[in-house]
């Protein structure tokens, strides 16, 4: 692994930000070339699956397990500019547990179907079938934006700050209206979201010229089962220990995921051996 990774650790005011408000963003975390480079394999993503899906052109895309769909994908997987800030909130028992591209057209004169966005929670039922409040945190989401959001008419990812702290959000009567404190997130190309997958969030509605473009990294534990396909097997072969850790593989067979023994999880010798024994906690 890159250990220039180590020059972008999390810092205390992205701690303080990401328990506090759920997200936090990190500038220009992909150079431009390399962005470049995506765009052309997000879009020749979309036509495939959109045709496949029936989609219309102005239709939202959402194609999960895209991480084994081309090997330039592979290289954000533990990206140095936000892979350390990815174990420095969940530590080294992490995996990929889910990988979604989504594409958002312009509405190019469409009405939407309804104003209000759809705020919702990530994880499906494990906000039914975790008991506590808030509920825990369990895995969170690196979302690389390769197109411009700096104005809030471009499907912005929204978010409500403060709700990852709570399992329901109260919606206004007027079913037009979004929740109070819902702000749109403003990213340039080559920007980065963090967020708790508990925060309430909605992509908003689209009404530039231009459609939105962005690739969605969800990390958890390892014994949390994959949200997709995670179709990677031909790409363990030419993945390093620990990006094959990323990738879901346990060595040492099912009780690995829960009680993991050294082979299961190289990330945390590799901690040990570049930050040190006293700072690679458990």
């Amino acid at each position: 692994m890159d250990s220039t990774c180590l020059q972008h650790t999390l810092t205390a005011e992205e701690r303080r930000r990401f328990a506090e408000d759920g997200f936090f963003v990190v500038r220009d975390v992909l150079p431009l070339d390399l962005v470049d480079k995506l765009i052309p394999v997000v879009d020749r993503l979309d036509a495939e699956y959109r045709l496949q899906k029936g989609l219309e052109k102005h239709q939202m895309h959402n194609l999960f397990d895209f991480i084994g769909k081309d090997e330039l994908f592979l290289e954000l997987l533990d990206w140095p500019k936000t892979f350390a800030k990815v174990f420095g909130i969940l530590g080294w028992h992490i995996q990929l547990y889910h990988s979604h591209l989504i594409v958002t057209p312009p509405l190019d004169g469409v009405a939407p179907k309804r104003q209000r966005l759809g705020w919702h929670q990530d994880s499906g039922r494990l906000n039914i079938d975790l008991e506590t409040q808030p509920r825990p945190r369990v895995s969170l989401k690196v979302a690389y934006f390769l197109t411009d959001c700096t104005q809030t008419n471009r499907g912005n990812f929204h978010a409500v700050p403060g709700s990852h702290l709570k399992n329901e959000l109260e919606m206004p009567a007027d079913e037009d209206l979004d929740p109070a404190g819902a702000v749109p997130i403003r990213v340039a190309a080559g920007d980065a979201v963090f967020f708790d997958r508990r925060i309430w969030h909605a992509a908003g509605h689209n009404f530039s010229p231009d459609a939105r473009k962005a690739l969605f990294y969800g990390y958890s534990y390892r014994w949390l089962r994959p949200r997709d396909d995670m179709t990677v097997e031909h790409l363990m072969d030419r993945c390093d220990p620990i990006r094959r850790q990323l990738l879901g593989a346990g060595p040492s067979g099912g009780h690995g995921y829960t009680s993991p023994k050294e082979e299961d999880v190289p990330l945390r010798a590799w901690l040990r051996e570049h930050l040190g024994e006293e700072e690679v906690v458990q």
